[in-house]
C-alpha cells in the first residue's frame, strides 16, 4: 500500500525550504568557486552534505533569420572532451543582471549582438551537489560586430570556432547523444518546443529570475576573484 504521506498534493513548482545548517567547514575556496561540507538538521537527523558554491551562469541560443543555432567548440578539461555549446558565462556578481551577462558573452565568444532578446528557460546544473543556477536566452535580430569576437579570453577560451546548425538537426544531434553539453541541451530542445508553440512560451529578458534570487538569500551564489588577483586559499577551518 502506498503511504499517503508519500503523495504530493500541492502545486507543482520549486519552492524555497531550506533546512537548518548546524555546522559549516569550508573545505577550499577558489578564484571561481568553493566546496563547503554542511551538517544539515533533517528533522531529527543530522547528515553532512559536501556542496560546491558556485557563480551562477548564462548561456545564448542565437537563432539567424534561417533558424539555424550558432554553437562554438570549446575544450572542457573536466570532461577531456571538445564540446559544441551555445555562447555562455559566469555571472560576475550577484547584482549583475542575467540579460547584461548574455549580451556580453554574446559579443566575447561569438562577436554578435542581438537586436531582440528573451528568456529560454532556467535550470539548475547538478541541484544535488553545486548551487549553479543557468539562465538560457534567446537572441534574434542578430548582427555580426564589424570587428569581431572581442576575444577578452585565455586558454580554452581564445580559440572559438563557430558552427551554424539548423535548430532542427541541433535538436536530432542532441536526442542521438552527440551533442551533451547541459546548456546546449537544453537550450536547444527549449528552442524547438518554443518555435513549435509559435514563441508563446518566451519571457521578457529582464523577467524575475526567481532560482538564482532564492540561492542568493540562502547564501549559495560566490562571487569570481577578477583575472589578475590571487585566488583564496582553500582552509580546513
Amino acid at each position: 500500500m502506498i503511504d499517503p504521506a508519500e503523495e504530493w498534493r500541492g502545486e507543482v513548482a520549486d519552492t524555497a525550504e531550506q533546512r537548518p545548517v548546524t555546522n559549516r567547514v569550508t573545505q577550499f575556496e577558489g578564484r571561481i568557486w568553493s566546496v563547503v561540507s554542511d551538517d544539515v538538521d533533517f528533522g531529527g537527523t543530522t547528515a553532512r552534505r559536501d556542496l560546491l558554491i558556485h557563480p551562477g551562469a548564462v548561456a545564448v541560443i542565437a537563432l539567424d533569420e534561417e533558424d539555424r543555432v550558432l554553437l562554438i567548440r570549446q575544450y572542457r578539461h573536466p570532461v577531456a572532451q571538445m564540446l559544441f555549446e551555445p555562447p555562455a558565462g559566469l555571472m560576475d556578481s550577484p547584482q549583475e543582471s542575467g540579460w547584461a551577462t548574455a549580451q556580453r558573452e554574446l559579443a566575447e565568444e561569438a562577436g554578435y549582438t542581438a537586436d531582440e532578446w528573451h528568456v529560454l528557460l532556467d535550470v539548475y546544473l547538478s541541484p544535488g551537489g553545486m548551487s549553479e543556477a543557468i539562465r538560457v536566452f534567446l537572441a534574434r535580430g542578430l548582427e555580426e560586430m564589424p570587428e569581431g569576437r572581442l576575444h577578452t579570453g585565455e586558454a580554452e577560451e581564445a580559440h572559438l570556432p563557430r558552427a551554424w546548425v539548423d535548430l532542427d538537426e541541433a535538436r536530432d544531434l542532441v536526442l542521438a547523444g552527440r551533442i551533451g553539453s547541459p546548456s546546449a541541451v537544453a537550450g536547444i530542445l527549449a528552442a524547438w518546443v518554443a518555435r513549435e508553440k509559435g514563441w508563446d512560451t518566451l519571457r521578457a529578458p529582464d523577467s524575475p529570475w526567481e532560482a538564482r534570487e532564492r540561492l542568493v538569500a540562502a547564501d549559495r551564489v560566490r562571487t569570481p576573484v577578477p583575472h589578475g588577483q590571487p585566488a583564496p586559499l582553500g582552509n580546513q577551518d
